[in-house]
Order: structure tokens, then sequence, then C-alpha cells
């Protein structure tokens, strides 16, 4: 597994090629937009989706923690789709096996009652502020603090010889924000173009990739 580590305001960050970030001087795991109970969602209007995808998403969240060993596990917004369904059972036996504390910052997905979530030892917040960094769902410009946010679920197109390219999920870090990717397995995503002074971290199988901006754009401009 290839990580790749980012130093912001004097804080250390690692993020994984599953989509998660870890901030080790507080021992948090960042996790944005699982979109839980969008599989049976779909499913249940007739969406040739397999079951085993349903089981997919918390496979890939054992594996951070397990790597990660956080002490805290922010969800930062779109953690279910939409109304309970049956994932809705999945996730409590999930969390029954999870000692990390467990946060929720809502997002605009996140339909389901705070109080299910609270019967769980979930907490339930708009958003944190913590050590000059604001987490939130939504990309939010907050003045003197450093942002983590999802919603977007970003992703970049890489290209190759012969025209052939491919888009991939990616980390997308501005001067005062980073945009999560989006975690769960059936989310779909949007491409970003690179902006000035921006950074990308691309996720390819078991690496993140760190996108070589200027190299990328002398390539597109050789694409047109």
């Amino acid at each position: 597994m290839n990580t790749e580590s980012i130093n912001i305001l004097e804080h250390q960050f690692t993020m994984h090629p599953h989509g998660a970030l870890f901030w080790h001087e507080n021992s948090m795991l960042l996790i944005s937009d699982v979109h839980l109970g969008k599989i049976s969602h779909f499913r249940k209007y007739g969406a040739a989706v397999p079951q085993k995808a349903i089981q997919k998403n918390f496979e890939l969240l054992n594996e951070v923690i397990t790597f990660f060993e956080p002490e805290k596990i922010i969800f930062m917004g779109d953690l279910f789709h939409s109304s309970l369904n049956k994932e809705w059972e999945l996730f409590k036996k999930w969390t029954h096996n999870i000692h990390a504390k467990i946060i929720l910052v809502i997002g605009n997905h996140d339909i389901i009652s705070p109080l299910k979530y609270e019967e769980l030892g979930i907490e339930v917040v708009p958003e944190i502020n913590l050590d000059g960094f604001l987490l939130t769902h939504h990309p939010e410009e907050r003045e003197e603090l450093f942002n983590f946010c999802g919603h977007i679920h970003p992703a970049i197109r890489l290209r190759g010889l012969g025209r052939q390219s491919v888009r991939l999920r990616c980390f997308y870090k501005l001067e005062l924000q980073l945009l999560l990717p989006a975690f769960g397995e059936f989310t779909g995503s949007h491409t970003k173009e690179p902006e000035t002074n921006c950074q990308i971290f691309a996720l390819l199988g078991d690496t993140v990739l760190p996108v070589p901006i200027e190299t990328y754009q002398k390539k597109k401009r050789n694409w047109k």
C-alpha cells in the first residue's frame, strides 16, 4: 500500500489509496461521501448492481481503520445516501466492532434522524473547528482556517500515448482547502481541472499518485 504524506499548517496528514485522510497529531481519520444505502436504494428500483458491492464499502472501511488505528473517525458528510434501508442494520453491526469514537459531520444526503446515530454512540455535528482547521461537508471559505471538505467527489482525467485516458478519484488541494475524494464504491465523480498553485493526488489501485501539474497542463495543450 503506497500512501502519500503532506504537511499543512505544521500538521502531518497521510492520504490512503482508498480515499481516506489520516491526521496524525489528533489520531483522526477523515472519510467523506461513503453513501451507504445507495446500492440498496438502486437495487430496490431494479438497477443491476451486484449485492457484494454493499459489503465492499465495509471491507474498505475496515482496511483503512486497521491501517491507521485512529482514536477518532470523522465521516465528512453523506455517510448514508438517503432514508433507512437494510444497510442500516449492517452499519449497526459494523459500529459494534469499532473502538474508535465516531463523529458525523452532516452532509446534504444525511436525512436519517441524529437520534438514530446517537443510539449507536455516534456524535452528529454541523462542522468541526480544530487547531486552525475547519472540517465541513460542503466546501467553505472561512478567514484564517484551512478547510477539509467533501461533497464534490473530485477526479482527474489523465491521458497517455495514443489519446488513451483514464479518470481517477483524487485529493484536490488548494491554498486553503483540500477536497477529499468520495470513499463509497458507487458514488460517481466530478472531473476537476487543475487551478493555479493546486496540488492533485490521484488514486490508482493501491497507490496515491502525485500529479505533476505543469506536465499535465503541457500534455493537455498537446491533446487539443
